[in-house]
């Protein structure tokens, strides 16, 4: 492995059974594999990089806010433009949501081409075509 390169994410949620509908679904269609499985969690990884959800004891609170300080959204290469046009047409029925419908799919610029999806324990997600 290369120093520098992200070893894994760990996002703690509210409920482990959404987690893994709306995360699960999308990962696995990214090329991540199921990784590791615990009472409290469940891991994907992908060339060496891997997710974590866990519904952790210790949670401090029941909500995430992605527009409070911390973290505002992981954002993922997600294939051609068709690729990322079929994940967007899916992802309602896994627990996800197309934000910003009306700038689709140029919500980050006219030369970027990307969904943004948040999914119902309001984790956003930007899935960028190459």
């Amino acid at each position: 492995m290369s120093r520098g390169r992200l070893h894994h994410v760990e996002l703690w949620v509210p409920s482990l059974g959404r987690a893994e509908r709306s995360w699960g679904w999308l990962l696995t269609s990214l090329g991540y594999v199921e990784h590791q499985r615990w009472s409290a969690g469940v891991s994907w990884i992908l060339d060496g990089t891997y997710v974590v959800v866990e519904q952790s004891p210790a949670l401090a609170a029941d909500v995430h806010d992605r527009l409070a300080p911390g973290l505002n959204h992981l954002a993922f290469h997600g294939g051609t433009r068709d690729e990322v046009d079929r994940l967007v047409e899916a992802a309602p029925a896994h627990g996800w949501a197309l934000l910003f419908p009306g700038k689709h799919p140029h919500a980050g610029g006219a030369d970027h081409y990307a969904a943004y999806l948040e999914n119902e324990d309001g984790y956003e997600v930007e899935v960028v075509a190459d």
